[in-house]
């Protein structure tokens, strides 16, 4: 096992309630491997998934890895502290984004059921990097399976219905489902750069499709779902 030395301590009394996904956004899969485990870089997962399939494990999960940097979800900006990262081996929109090949998502399908199960971690609480940092992240993208995660029991995936009908283009009522759901948005009343990224990081996670498509319709209808199903979810 290849453990990376930059890891520390994870505070008394914080859970471990998010399982936090990214790609390496790196030419190769060694060179990602190699910066996870250089003391000077200052970064690491807890776990490294190849293309391959092969699931390097690089910190312990009792230990705080430094994955997620600067960020923030539900209010809380110590996302580290109650997070366990993947990162997985793909280049990235720098590099040449690309498809996550069958072996790897079989891969980390497995990894993350056991994470989720040894801490407890709700299927809402499975994240992107670009969820909780939308404004400097983009990882794992939107080529990632999340619909195909969440069918086994691994993450959301909103399915609206009549309930979630309603206007689009609403800003105030957008800005308010947003931060409800976890982005890190305030109830300005007008459409500002924090809420067209935090809306392009929730289109990237569950409308890959319609990336930068805006407020419209389909949006809204989804984001309705999302947080009436996480909400759901969180009252359990």
């Amino acid at each position: 096992m290849t453990l990376s030395p930059n890891h520390g301590p994870r505070p008394d009394g914080v859970p471990v309630d998010i399982l936090l996904v990214h790609y390496t956004g790196m030419p190769t899969g060694s060179g990602a491997l190699e910066r996870l485990c250089d003391p000077a870089s200052q970064v690491s997962a807890h776990y490294l998934v190849d293309e391959d399939g092969t699931v390097t494990a690089l910190v312990p999960e009792e230990r705080r890895a430094w994955h997620a940097g600067v960020g923030c979800w539900h209010g809380e900006r110590d996302i580290n502290s109650r997070s366990i990262g993947v990162e997985l081996v793909n280049p990235g929109h720098e590099w040449g984004y690309r498809p996550f090949p069958a072996a790897q998502m079989e891969a980390f399908a497995a990894l993350a059921r056991g994470i989720l199960d040894r801490h407890g971690i709700s299927p809402h609480r499975v994240l992107a990097h670009s969820d909780v940092a939308p404004a400097r992240k983009e990882d794992p993208g939107e080529l990632f399976d999340w619909r195909g995660l969440a069918a086994r029991g691994i993450g959301l995936w909103p399915e609206p219905d009549a309930r979630d009908d309603g206007p689009g283009y609403a800003v105030a009522e957008a800005q308010d489902l947003l931060a409800r759901f976890g982005y890190d948005v305030a109830a300005s009343g007008v459409l500002d750069a924090p809420t067209r990224i935090a809306a392009t990081a929730f289109q990237r996670h569950f409308i890959p499709d319609r990336v930068a498509f805006g407020l419209d319709r389909t949006f809204m209808r989804v984001l309705r779902a999302a947080v009436r199903q996480a909400e759901a979810l969180a009252s359990r």
